[in-house]
């Protein structure tokens, strides 16, 4: 349980209090933030009042727009490199779209997560080289890209860098390196994002054209990168928000549409949490170069195609997701002493790397601490870092770079990689550094009340006066408000997939309140009176305006009032018994809109893979799950009411059957495919998870004329020609389908309530 913080009295200024007007809170709210002045506090609320920041203050601007007018005047080919996160993919589109308008010739690169990863890639970048390209300039990347600087200069080519990542000791000798980390602290431009960092630029070049048109996918970045928003970031943020409401670009547009987001009503959380997965599960799961096209055509068919693209991949990385996400819960479980170090590692074997990022900054919601999430292949330990304030992540894990092979971020988010033998070593080492930087005592999770109010004190208005003080996001975190001494009167599972709870509070007095808990648990709910700590804001929902309240925390009083929950789910239970494929039909007679779960090569069988799942109130299991971890996904995707479990097949334990399904599917890809082949396809037809079927394939490879390159982290290229040696895959594999075998004896014969 967190521990709860209230808030402390602070005195409001007349001269404060008559400038902002409205509900107390929102004065009383900018002082505890450090606003006491109306000026400031005008500057804050309204960007009308706000002046920004010159360009030019930032390092290296004046030799920036110098080389890319010359490169522009010269129409040599300006090579725009990005990055493949939404901070990387808008700052691309940003320069790509504002070059063009500027008539350069311009090609982009966007690298790819699993091929080339963060950074500038040699053997890439000598392929631009050797193809003539005049200018490289780097966004979101590059700051500590010494031996691509190099390169390119070795070939006669100028390198101008746009970043805002830390800064090495030493900087690359680029032509010009313009960074707002090179700024002294405080400064209005410091914590811009890449794509900010960008714009700057942009500005520049354009003198006194206008740029509006591109602060979309400003806005998109600076939300997206989780950046610090003062200053500057603020103001652009606003800025872009607006552009957002008005008039974003179609690609935009068309992700609004399909994220059902009211363009009218757009705010930060709309990119936090609907577009901007989208456009990240491109670079977690696959190539995010589509994504840059998306955001610079205006093309209605290349639109569709690429918004239908993201819609998929998205789905696939929730459910990615939710399986990392239980497995580290369950490492954190099994091993409690691991919430004893400052900052939170876990590792895990076969984890997608994709998506560690997400986990990581759920774990850090969870426990109140810096969490590093590490994906484990091959010796090789690769993840992400996710921090709180007061703890510099980045400098942290630069403090143990003795035992890594790469990292890099900025003070709230990182990568790195590292042989797994250091793990322990490292996981001492930061907790040592952050402990200096937070105090030596232990962190407990904890939560800041901006203010108490009555049940009846909630109204749309309120909402409203409190969204003067957005957006909200890191540096501005929404308030934290909370309701004392209510009950629950009802419950029920929320969204499409049932991810979500709707609840019905009431308090002593009568009044009740619709509240949300976004990814909420039903068992984790309160039985009894308690105090609730919650968000509110404004939400259009189906055209109409409401306050909503979201959960946060909620702190009990008595065992008073008690929900009879009774069993979890309805169980029909066929396990065990001799069932013919015919059952099926019957029961999808029986239960209407049933969703049926079956990974096997029964192509009679009807069903969806566990990537293709949605909300069912029935689900039939006619296949047994690999593991504990998938089993919990599927569960958490579905949200069912009413279970029937089958399993009638089990994933293929027999080493020379699975090797002939692996091998079949290899030769159809070949043959219709090109030789590629998804790991989709291959869970599909064996039912076993993703690390299984990883060394299937490097085991199969020393036994067959056959090799599979991995061309992402999900994509597989089928080439001529095996491996030498595959004794060590092979006692691996043996060991992961006992494992899986007996995983499937007890799911047969476990109870389910």
């Amino acid at each position: 349980m967190k521990t709860w913080l209230d808030p402390q009295p602070v005195s409001v200024p007349d001269d404060l209090r008559a400038a902002v007007g409205g509900h107390s809170i929102v004065a009383e709210t900018l002082v505890r933030r450090g606003i006491s002045q109306p000026e400031a506090a005008l500057r804050f609320l309204d960007p009308d009042h706000y002046t920004p920041a010159s360009p030019y203050d930032l390092p290296d601007m004046e030799k920036a727009v110098a080389r890319v007018r010359q490169a522009i005047r010269e129409q040599v080919t300006i090579l725009v490199w990005g990055d493949f996160d939404v901070d990387g993919q808008t700052s691309t589109a940003l320069l790509v779209s504002a070059l063009r308008e500027l008539g350069a010739q311009v090609e982009y690169h966007v690298p790819n997560r699993f091929t080339e990863g963060h950074g500038i890639h040699l053997p890439t970048l000598t392929r631009y080289l050797d193809a003539g390209i005049g200018l490289l300039l780097t966004c979101d990347t590059g700051i500590a890209a010494h031996d691509a600087v190099d390169l390119a200069q070795g070939h006669g080519v100028d390198v101008v860098i746009t970043d805002h990542h830390s800064l090495p000791p030493e900087l690359p000798n680029a032509y010009a390196a313009v960074n707002p980390m090179r700024l002294p602290e405080g400064h209005p431009l410091r914590e811009l994002p890449g794509v900010g960092t960008a714009y700057m630029l942009v500005r520049a070049l354009y003198d006194d054209m206008p740029s509006e048109g591109l602060l979309d996918l400003v806005a998109m970045g600076i939300v997206a990168d989780v950046m610090v928003q003062v200053d500057d970031t603020r103001y652009w943020l606003q800025r872009g928000l607006e552009r957002l409401r008005t008039a974003a670009r179609p690609g935009l547009q068309a992700m609004m549409t399909r994220a059902e987001v009211d363009p009218a009503y757009m705010t930060e959380m709309d990119i936090g949490f609907r577009l901007g997965p989208r456009l990240n599960a491109l670079g977690r799961l696959e190539d995010a170069g589509p994504a840059v096209q998306l955001l610079t055509t205006d093309e209605p068919s290349i639109i569709e195609e690429r918004v239908n693209e993201l819609e998929g991949l998205n789905q696939k990385r929730r459910f990615l997701t939710r399986q990392v996400y239980e497995a580290a819960q369950r490492q954190i479980e099994q091993d409690p002493s691991l919430l004893k170090y400052a900052v939170l590692v876990v590792c895990g074997e076969g984890w997608h790397t994709g998506v560690v990022g997400i986990v990581a900054s759920r774990l850090v919601e969870d426990y109140g601490c810096p969490v590093i999430v590490l994906a484990e292949n091959e010796g090789v330990a690769s993840g992400s870092a996710r921090s709180v304030e007061g703890a510099n992540i980045v400098e942290a894990i630069r403090s143990q770079a003795d035992l890594l092979n790469s990292f890099g971020g900025h003070n709230m988010a990182a990568g790195l990689s590292l042989p797994t033998e250091n793990i322990f070593a490292f996981r001492r080492g930061i907790s040592q550094t952050v402990r200096g930087m937070l105090g030596t005592e232990e962190v407990a999770p904890e939560i800041a009340i901006d203010a108490y109010l009555d049940l009846g004190d909630i109204s749309l208005e309120l909402a409203e006066d409190i969204a003067r003080l957005a957006p909200f996001g890191n540096g501005n975190p929404p308030l934290v408000l909370a309701t004392r001494d209510v009950h629950i009167k009802s419950r029920r599972n929320l969204g499409r997939r049932g991810d979500h709870i709707e609840l019905k509070l009431a308090d002593a007095d009568g009044n009740e309140q619709r509240v949300v808990w976004w990814f909420g648990d039903m068992e984790s709910l309160p039985q009894g009176r308690f105090d609730i700590a919650y968000t509110l804001r404004a939400n259009a929902f189906n055209g109409k305006r409401e306050a909503l309240v979201e959960w946060l925390d909620a702190r009990p009083i008595t065992e008073g009032i008690t929900l009879e929950t009774g069993p979890r789910y309805e169980v029909v239970d066929y396990r065990g018994k001799a069932v013919e494929d015919s059952l099926l039909a019957d029961l999808r007679q029986q239960f209407p809109g049933a969703l049926v779960l079956y990974e096997g090569m029964n192509r009679a069988i009807e069903g969806v893979d566990r990537y293709s799942l949605s909300q069912a109130e029935t689900l039939v299991v006619w296949s047994v799950p690999p593991g504990p971890d998938t089993w919990q996904a599927i569960l958490n995707e579905v949200q069912p009411q009413r279970l029937v479990l089958v399993g009638k097949e089990q994933p293929e334990t027999d080493i020379r059957q699975l090797f002939g399904v692996l091998g079949g599917l290899a030769k159809y890809a070949l043959t219709h495919y090109g030789g590629r082949i998804n790991m989709q396809a291959m869970v599909a037809r064996t039912g076993h998870d993703d690390w299984t079927i990883r060394q299937a394939l490097k085991a199969l490879s020393a036994r067959v004329d056959l090799s599979f390159v991995a061309i992402s982290e999900d994509d597989f290229q089928v080439v001529d020609g095996g491996t030498a040696n595959g004794s060590t895959e092979l006692t691996r594999l043996q060991s992961l389908l006992r494992e899986s075998q007996a995983y499937a004896k007890f799911w047969l014969r476990q109870a389910f309530e």
